[in-house]
């Protein structure tokens, strides 16, 4: 598995899983660049699943920044690989939605179709909130389009 370097865009704060009257929803351009290693964590699972650190920045048009980390696994189904991913990381707020902490978490799910030369392209939905360590938590959900890129072909080094 090649690393990776990732761009995406999406809806911040677009849908809601749950509603809610208390918090509305704030709606923004989402865009997100993200590392992602291309070894395994878990070599022994390799076959069937890849379990792979990565590392991110993601910001929206109303001035909100998020910097995190944490890991994924890459299940291929044939060209078709599915992604979920968690991490952690610190949220400045801006102008965007108040989602009650500094501290975030992050989880996504992916599917996308991998090309011969390994890059890939992804629908995902994600879900930021600070998992109740706060009174605060109202949550953002994104959805949007990921553009994963060998590092190697843009750079020419793995």
């Amino acid at each position: 598995m090649p690393d990776l370097l990732s761009v995406g865009l999406g809806a911040f704060d677009s849908v809601s899983v749950r509603s809610s009257t208390i918090t509305p929803r704030k709606r923004s351009l989402d865009m997100r660049v993200e590392y992602r290693f291309g070894y395994s964590l878990l070599p022994f699972a390799e076959p069937y699943v890849s379990v792979r650190p990565w590392l991110g920045l993601e910001g929206n048009t109303d001035g909100m920044l998020y910097g995190a980390g944490g890991v994924l696994a890459d299940v291929a189904l044939g060209r078709v690989v599915f992604t979920p991913s968690f991490g952690v990381g610190g949220y400045r707020r801006g102008g965007s939605k108040h989602l009650g902490s500094g501290l975030e978490f992050r989880t996504t799910l992916e599917l996308g179709y991998r090309f011969e030369n390994e890059a890939r392209l992804s629908a995902f939905f994600s879900h930021i909130s600070n998992a109740g360590i706060t009174d605060r938590n109202p949550g953002a959900d994104t959805v949007g389009v990921y553009l994963h890129l060998p590092v190697s072909s843009l750079f020419g080094a793995r």
